[in-house]
């Protein structure tokens, strides 16, 4: 008698529960929550996450460095609205507007937000590197360095400290190289070797490799040379591999 009540209970119970279950609308999981609760329960196979996988990594991988950078400049809600080009402290004679609002894209996070400020300019302080090391002397900053050449191209490098006379490289990866003719190109550090600043009072160089340099000048700021180097994995940044200085400026981050 009391083992036909026990079946009877769970009968009614049973019933009850298939009623409420057919009452009920079935909730439809997110694409997310279900991978998650299929890899969770075991249901996706190791294939199949590897699979997966591999194609997140291929889309992440796939980005460029400067699609790294624009995608940190942009994911910025306030990058459009705040967004300055900053002021000159002092008078170029190659730099627009344009090419400033390009360079800022590149510059180290340390010289973000900082007035750009003339320390040397061969119109100012004639073309004698002696006089430009002179004029950084004790100066701590990133140095912009900006060259016109003779036939109107505009190409420099971004040094990571101020320029001064030594027996060895200096410098650091923030250095980079660039040109803007016939399109702006960014040419950042390869890890390929420190090779990253060098300067003695006959001449100076920024990046080398292989018995070549990505920028040579010469100590009468006269004569240039620009060579693919190792350092850097740049394209010349000039037409002509050697060129002939029309202006030169410097512009630290002050």
């Amino acid at each position: 008698m009391q083992q036909n009540r026990q079946q009877q209970q769970q009968v009614a119970a049973t019933a009850t529960a298939a009623t409420t279950t057919a009452a009920s609308p079935p909730q439809q999981q997110s694409p997310r929550k279900s991978i998650s609760a299929n890899v969770a329960a075991g249901i996706m196979s190791k294939s199949k996450i590897n699979r997966l996988t591999r194609y997140i990594k291929t889309k992440v991988l796939s980005m460029s460095t400067d699609d790294y950078r624009k995608a940190a400049l942009f994911a910025t809600s306030s990058f459009d609205q705040d967004f300055q080009i900053p002021d000159l402290i002092g008078q170029t004679e190659i730099l627009s507007e344009e090419h400033r609002e390009k360079l800022c894209a590149h510059l180290p996070a340390r010289a973000e937000g900082y007035s750009w400020s003339l320390v040397f300019s061969t119109s100012l302080h004639g073309f004698s590197l002696n006089s430009l090391y002179r004029k950084m002397h004790k100066l701590e900053s990133p140095i912009l360095i900006v060259i016109e050449d003779t036939d109107h191209n505009v190409f420099g490098a971004l040094t990571s400290c101020s320029l001064h006379v030594s027996d060895h490289f200096y410098g650091t990866g923030e250095s980079l190289l660039y040109k803007f003719n016939p399109h702006f190109k960014v040419f950042h550090w390869s890890g390929e070797n420190l090779y990253f600043i060098k300067g003695n009072p006959e001449s100076l160089a920024i990046g080398a490799g292989d018995g070549k340099f990505g920028l040579w000048l010469d100590g009468d700021l006269n004569q240039g040379r620009s060579q693919h180097c190792s350092t850097y994995s740049n394209e010349p940044l000039a037409p002509q591999e050697d060129f002939v200085i029309k202006t030169l400026e410097c512009w630290a981050f002050v």
